[in-house]
């Protein structure tokens, strides 16, 4: 019984570390696996101890011993009980994903893609892919669950949004330098190049998920100033993104509202008139934008957000005028788009 006291307690500092200190920044992919195996280890002895009544009081009073040594060394430490034995790997993934010193490389393996991960009779054998195989379970459990209002950016982006906003918002709760933060987000961003669809996807789930503390705005706000400065995934997000979501997203963020209108005017402008289509034709950056899908841009964005309408009718028609005030088709782009927004 000793040394399974002795493991406990090894376990539970463990936890502590892998929440709380900045030695998580060495670990590798062989230092994650062997926390897991000494997280399950604990669920085990819980599983086999639990019901029996005399020693489970014992394990509860050397775990508050170990709690007690624990909190003099991190500030803010939470205890673990006896009964969050029964999910030690739980509470160790989510200690590890809310810890801002937690390396990238151990981020991109818990969420690796290119291989299942390997689960045996409910217990992780391989870390590897971790996050994505809850994230699979996560995404079929809202999919068969009957929901009255599913997200229009779907199952997966949703859970994966949630995840998202939480370890960005422990980055920034913790102290860390908004770098860090940047860094986080870029690498994300790399890590799903080829699949630059679900990823904005993902973006507008995390901007429209709750705002009811000032931890989940604080972190909207600071998704959306590294937004505005991806003007290729920001244009990414406009051209590819369901309408149904750009126009929530602009309702609900006035500074995805406007950025949104920026990259509506540069498309604009990187029109030019062919005469052999008669009609205004993309030049290079986003050919797959027509003039046509321009004009119902703004038709809906002025229809959701009537406040904006006003202001950005009078930039267009500053344009026009600034191109001659010509109401000859094919002379302004500006001028031939009031025209059609307001038929």
């Amino acid at each position: 019984m000793e040394a399974v006291l002795r493991n406990l307690s090894s376990t539970v500092e463990l936890l502590a570390v892998a929440a709380r200190s900045g030695e998580v920044q060495q670990w590798d992919e062989q230092t994650v696996s062997r926390a897991f195996h000494w997280a399950r280890y604990c669920e085990l002895v819980y599983s086999r101890y639990h019901n029996n009544r005399s020693i489970s009081r014992v394990m509860e009073k050397h775990l508050q011993l170990t709690n007690t040594n624990l909190r003099a060394v991190f500030p803010g430490y939470r205890e673990v009980c006896f009964s969050e034995l029964s999910r030690c790997q739980h509470v160790l993934l989510v200690g590890l994903l809310n810890n801002p010193e937690l390396p990238i490389s151990i981020m991109k393996m818990l969420f690796d893609t290119t291989s299942p991960v390997n689960i045996k009779h409910g217990q992780y054998e391989d870390v590897t892919g971790l996050c994505s195989y809850i994230i699979q379970c996560k995404s079929a459990c809202k999919v068969l669950t009957p929901l009255t209002d599913l997200s229009a950016a779907g199952a997966d982006a949703e859970v994966q949004a949630v995840m998202l906003m939480e370890r960005l918002g422990a980055l920034l709760s913790q102290g860390s330098e908004a770098c860090r933060a940047e860094r986080f987000l870029d690498s994300v961003l790399q890590g799903c190049e080829g699949a630059s669809e679900h990823f904005c996807l993902v973006i507008a789930a995390a901007l429209l998920t709750g705002t009811n503390s000032a931890a989940q705005t604080a972190s909207a706000d600071f998704l959306l100033d590294w937004l505005q400065q991806k003007h290729i995934l920001m244009q990414h997000m406009c051209s590819s993104l369901p309408f149904a979501l750009l126009i929530n997203l602009a309702k609900e963020r006035l500074k995805f509202r406007h950025v949104y209108c920026d990259v509506l005017k540069k498309w604009a402008s990187d029109m030019e008139y062919s005469l052999s289509d008669d009609e205004w034709v993309k030049t290079s950056s986003n050919p797959t934008v027509t003039f046509q899908k321009l004009t119902e841009h703004f038709v809906a964005l002025f229809e959701a957000c009537p406040s904006l309408r006003n202001d950005v009718e009078k930039e267009l028609n500053d344009l026009k005028i600034s191109d001659g005030d010509f109401d000859v088709r094919g002379l302004s782009v500006w001028g031939d788009l009031l025209s059609e927004i307001n038929k």
